[in-house]
């Protein structure tokens, strides 16, 4: 009897073994298949652009020590670093991961820190750059795998500041707007632009070394909703106590760093400076 079941665990592990080779042989041919086909059009391409990307994958040994691959692009008219990766994964190496959605600048998942300076890869010209471009996860966050990094605590802090309207004020009537003033939407137009794309988290000196800084973005989103006067008064000073905290806005330092790569043209730090203002003004008393 045991002779039988080990006949019959030894027949299985043979099998896993085979269909293992089987996957593994099929990979490589892939692989193979994708650098003729690259070989192929880079032949045809009249210039040729190198991109340096950072790899590290902690679930593979082997990989595990961070190091860049570099690899030659056929260079076309109108290339982005985004269109430029996602040819490198596509012809020679699909195990390549990054981070990309609506390719318009828009979903802002595609944040890197290519040639030194946070940038979004979909709207950033491979032709504005200098040859070749040196593409690495954002800096001051955990790197998942390649240019993944984690987001959650740059979502963590964003939601602590309770980024959506809020009002007790509403119009007696049910189908009636909650009417906004030209002056008061132009005051605010600039900070609805944020894309949660952490470029400018990723890019503050302050909130790499303090941890619990809400951060730039997490400000300007409440910026948005204080500035907002069709939420009232008391909201008003509901999101300027959340903000003044000991690691709110009295931690920027006025670096401008985060205005210089937000990739909306947010005035950041002068959101953030406005509320340190209304900070302020909140807590005097005259009597």
């Amino acid at each position: 009897m045991s002779t039988q079941i080990q006949e019959s665990e030894t027949e299985t592990e043979t099998e896993e073994t085979s269909e293992h080779q089987t996957r593994r042989l099929a990979e490589k041919r892939e692989r193979a298949d994708m650098a003729e086909r690259a070989e192929t059009d880079l032949s045809g391409a009249d210039e040729t652009a190198r991109i340096k990307v950072f790899r590290y994958d902690p679930e593979v040994e082997g990989k595990k020590d961070p190091r860049f691959d570099t690899f030659e692009i056929p260079f076309t008219k109108g290339m982005t670093v985004l269109d430029a990766l996602i040819y490198a994964r596509d012809h020679f190496d699909s195990s390549l991961t990054f981070r990309h959605s609506c390719r318009q600048a828009i979903c802002g998942s595609d944040a890197l820190f290519i040639n030194g300076r946070q940038r979004l890869g979909c709207k950033t010209q491979m032709v504005d750059l200098e040859w070749p471009v040196q593409i690495e996860p954002l800096p001051h966050a955990e790197v998942v795998k390649d240019l993944v990094v984690d987001m959650e605590h740059f979502y963590d802090q964003m939601e602590a500041v309770e980024p959506y309207f809020q009002t007790n004020d509403l119009p007696d009537g049910e189908l009636e707007e909650q009417k906004q003033t030209r002056e008061n939407r132009e005051k605010v137009k600039m900070s609805t632009r944020c894309i949660w794309c952490s470029a400018c988290m990723s890019s503050c000196n302050i909130a790499a070394g303090d941890n619990k800084y809400l951060g730039p973005a997490a400000i300007n989103k409440a910026y948005r909703f204080a500035m907002d006067h069709r939420e009232g008064e008391d909201m008003k000073e509901h999101r300027i106590n959340i903000i003044e905290q000991e690691h709110g806005v009295w931690r920027c330092q006025t670096q401008f760093s985060c205005t210089e790569v937000c990739p909306k043209d947010i005035p950041l730090t002068e959101h953030i400076q406005e509320l340190k203002r209304e900070a302020v003004k909140s807590n005097l008393k005259f009597w």
